[in-house]
C-alpha cells in the first residue's frame, strides 16, 4: 500500500513534523502548494495542517483534491497550541467536508508560537481569544507563545502508517493465497 505525505503550514512546525513522516516511514512528501501534490497517485494519505485562528491551513486544498481524497485511508495530523478536545474538533469540523472527517484518523500535534514571527493581526487575535479563554495555562500560551515541538508525538501516527501498510501485505498474500488455490482448483 503506497502512502504520500501532503501538508500545508506557515510557520515551519508542520514542516518539520512532515520531515520526521519521512525519516520515520519513508514515504514521499508534498508541500500542497507543489504542482506535483496529487492525493490520487497514492493508496493512503497523512495529511498535516496548521491551524491559524480557528481553521486548517489545508483546508482549501482538501476541497480542490477532495476526489483524490475521500475514498483513501486518512490520516489527519493538526498543529497547534491546541491539545486535543472539543474546541479542536470543532476546527476541524469547520474546515474540512463532515464525509471526510467522520472516516479520518486525527492526531493532534503541539506545535511552536513565537510571537515575534507572527503578524500583527494573529497576535491581536491571539489577545482576543485570551480574553474570552477560561483555561489559564492556554490563556498564558496565547499572550506569551509557547513551543511544544517534540519528535517522539510522531509515534502515534507512525504507528497507524504501520498498520495500513501491514494490512495490505496481509490483504496481498490472501489474495495471493486465493489465486494460488483457484489455480489448483481448475
Amino acid at each position: 500500500m503506497t502512502g504520500a505525505i501532503f501538508f500545508s503550514g506557515y510557520y515551519g512546525c508542520t514542516a518539520q513534523f512532515a520531515c520526521w513522516f519521512v525519516e520515520a516511514t519513508g514515504l514521499p512528501v508534498f508541500d500542497v502548494n507543489d504542482a506535483n501534490a496529487d492525493p490520487s497517485n497514492y493508496d493512503f494519505l497523512i495529511l498535516g495542517s496548521s491551524v491559524i485562528i480557528y481553521k486548517l491551513t489545508i483546508r482549501k486544498w482538501v476541497k480542490g483534491n477532495l476526489a483524490g481524497i475521500e475514498n483513501k485511508p486518512v490520516i489527519l495530523f493538526t498543529v497547534s497550541g491546541a491539545p486535543p478536545g472539543p474546541k479542536l474538533d470543532a476546527w476541524i469540523a469547520d474546515s474540512l467536508p463532515e464525509d471526510l472527517t467522520l472516516k479520518l484518523e486525527h492526531v493532534a500535534l503541539r506545535g511552536r508560537l513565537n510571537l515575534k514571527e507572527v503578524s500583527w493581526w494573529v497576535r491581536l487575535i491571539l489577545k482576543i481569544g485570551a480574553w474570552k479563554n477560561d483555561n489559564p495555562e492556554a490563556k498564558k500560551h496565547e499572550l506569551e507563545g509557547f513551543d511544544f515541538m517534540d519528535k517522539s508525538s510522531i509515534e502515534p501516527i507512525k504507528k497507524l502508517v504501520q498498520q495500513f501498510q501491514s494490512s495490505q501485505a496481509t490483504s496481498s498474500k490472501q489474495v495471493g493465497h486465493t489465486q494460488v488455490t483457484s489455480e489448483r482448483n481448475t
